[in-house]
């Protein structure tokens, strides 16, 4: 996927559960501020391999290492690479 469509996924499909402006929902929020805790490689890993015993799935079926590590560092920065 590109960046485009990147941005989109994270918006709308993880939006969809941590809420359209990523401020929580049924998931908790995802802004930088609170994700400040987790590193890339770390957040990217929660997004391919889901959290167990919580409605996140595994995204790993979907989507590529680099592809999470680019949301990751989205998610983190704001910015992507």
């Amino acid at each position: 996927m590109n960046s485009d469509a990147l941005k989109r996924l994270v918006h709308q499909d993880c939006g969809s559960c941590h809420g359209l402006t990523l401020k929580g929902g049924l998931g908790p929020d995802l802004r930088m501020e609170t994700l400040a805790h987790y590193d890339r490689e770390g957040l990217a890993s929660v997004i391919l391999n889901g959290v167990p015993g919580t409605p996140m799935p595994p995204w790993e079926p979907l989507m590529s290492d680099d592809e999470a590590l680019w949301i990751a560092q989205y998610l983190l920065t704001g910015e992507s690479e």
